[in-house]
């Protein structure tokens, strides 16, 4: 039994027929929606700090807090991940989603102890991104106070 050689066409028909249909449009609302709704209450927070009288330099601090402690208790309950698997970026880009991609890991890794499951896990997902956010802070501080130097 011989095989036909792939052409061009029938390699373009096989990789039509494999591949799963995009549904670009429906994960951009999803994603715009529920992470919109992350951000509102988030707000609605900030405007509750805001009536206990918490002060102009603690608000942001307490808001940022309170959605970090609710990003991850979700995680922990395990809805966060359905969240995640609905909304795609929408759930990762705000704090909350840091706070899943810190505690997923550590909870995933605790039954292999204390050590070497969640200290040795707890920052596979964040590590990178907070060492790339601190290198670029310095880098950026650094440039701006060279450049302050020669405006003034």
């Amino acid at each position: 039994m011989s095989r036909q050689p792939y052409t061009a066409a029938r390699y373009r028909q096989l990789v039509a027929d494999v591949t799963p249909s995009s549904r670009m449009l429906r994960g951009y609302v999803r994603a715009f929606w529920v992470g919109g709704a992350i951000c509102t209450l988030g707000q609605f927070i900030s405007l509750w700090a805001e009536k206990l009288n918490l002060g102009e330099i603690t608000n942001p601090m307490f808001t940022t807090s309170v959605l970090i402690f609710l990003g991850t208790t979700l995680t922990g309950l395990g809805v966060y991940d359905r969240i995640g698997k609905y909304a795609g970026a929408g759930s990762a880009i705000p704090v909350t989603g840091f706070a899943n991609s810190v505690a997923a890991p550590a909870i995933e890794f605790q039954r292999e102890g204390a050590v070497t499951g969640v200290g040795a896990r707890l920052f596979t997902l964040a590590g990178p991104v907070l060492a790339y956010g601190i290198a670029s802070s310095v880098l950026v501080g650094v440039i701006y106070w060279i450049v302050r130097g020669w405006l003034l």
